[in-house]
């Protein structure tokens, strides 16, 4: 929400070469930029490299932290968290910023002349009009997320397990259950639906709060 906002008060030019970064790499095919990460990770990857250089991990090596040459990165919870936020993040970011960038800017005017100051205004005129695309944002985060087994199953080891991984291995792993399978995903969707009812209701509600 803070780069979108930030965002969204910059001059066009800057926001069509922001949204160009921000889509830059979703043009790349998301297995593709899953192994990106593993390759970055990984205990002789980029970054273990680039720590090596400037000393760190013999710094922490010294004081008693690490005990390995590496900083252990890959087959971890952070991993996972790191990966599945750099894939769906542009999908929280857009719709905050078109909703943001389409609000009136009469009624920050409006708002600013009646007395209001900057913490007010955004607030009580901005954050409420910008829910709609908060809303929009998590489904979109949500119902990929919920589902995703290979982000886990790459970055994770096969270590830290999502919904996702716990239906791929009803069907194709060595505890073959497609009945569990096969409940587990309905029970997903019946989630997802009522998520999305929610979200619709609450945003409905929203707006007609701003009108009032």
């Amino acid at each position: 929400y803070p780069f979108a906002y930030i965002l969204s008060n910059e001059r066009p030019s800057v926001q069509k070469v922001a949204i160009l970064l921000i889509m830059l790499p979703m043009w790349m095919n998301f297995l593709l930029r899953t192994y990106a990460w593993m390759t970055i990770l990984e205990n002789n990857g980029f970054l273990n490299q680039f720590f090596r250089s400037i000393g760190l991990i013999d710094y922490l090596n010294n004081i008693g932290i690490l005990t390995t040459d590496y900083i252990p990165m890959i087959n971890t919870s952070f991993a996972v968290v790191l990966g599945m936020v750099y894939n769906y993040l542009p999908f929280m970011i857009l719709p905050i910023f078109t909703v943001l960038s389409g609000i009136d800017r009469r009624y920050i005017e409006a708002a600013q002349d009646l007395g209001a100051n900057r913490r007010q205004t955004f607030r009580r005129l901005i954050l409420p009009l910008s829910l709609p695309g908060v809303l929009s944002g998590i489904m979109m985060v949500f119902i990929p997320s919920v589902s995703t087994f290979a982000i886990s199953r790459l970055l994770g080891g096969g270590l830290h397990w999502l919904l996702g991984d716990v239906i791929d291995m009803q069907f194709l792993g060595g505890t073959y259950n497609p009945h569990l399978g096969s409940a587990i995903s309905l029970i997903m969707m019946i989630v997802v639906v009522v998520c999305m009812g929610i979200m619709n209701r609450f945003g409905d509600g929203e707006d007609e709060a701003v009108l009032l």
